[in-house]
């Protein structure tokens, strides 16, 4: 029987922290469904096709290595439906600190409900990476700050190209 976990997110970038996730869930699983959530009312610096192109990017390594499969998907309906469709037995979600999990612990009781038969596992953030979150590296790039601590060399290139064209 083969594993599948589903971890979603709006990546808008990718950062270090969930890299830390991913690598750390597809330990657990055989395929790892990575979604991308797209919802019309949220305007993003990076486009659905960008963000699909730097997680790519950005997994490759870690599946040759892991030996786990590595998917990219994006979704504008609800993650426990997306993670069904993929037929996951496990939504991953990362947590840096108390209100994460406060507001996981709700997500996952509704996702419960929803769906019994998809369980829900909390990956802790290891604590180097515990105080980077998607919005502030957005943030820092776009007043022209060093993000490299926070993401990749490539997406750090890819932060400084697209806050150049925004300033």
């Amino acid at each position: 029987m083969t594993r599948i976990g589903f971890y979603s997110g709006s990546f808008d970038p990718v950062t270090i922290g969930h890299m830390d996730v991913i690598a750390r869930a597809a330990r657990l699983v055989d395929r790892l469904v990575i979604g991308i959530g797209v919802h019309p009312a949220k305007v993003p610096m990076f486009s659905e096709g960008e963000r699909v192109e730097m997680l790519e990017a950005e997994t490759r390594a870690l599946a040759k290595a892991g030996g786990c499969r590595i998917e990219i998907v994006t979704f504008a309906d609800l993650a426990i439906d997306a993670a069904r469709r993929h037929k996951a037995g496990v939504i991953f979600r990362g947590l840096r600190d108390g209100t994460d999990f406060d507001y996981e612990m709700q997500m996952a009781g509704m996702n419960g409900a929803m769906a019994p038969e998809v369980e829900t596992v909390f990956v802790a953030a290891s604590p180097r990476v515990r105080h980077v979150a998607a919005n502030l590296v957005r943030q820092v790039a776009a007043m022209g700050g060093d993000v490299k601590d926070f993401v990749s060399p490539a997406v750090a290139r890819r932060l400084k190209s697209k806050t150049k064209s925004i300033r």
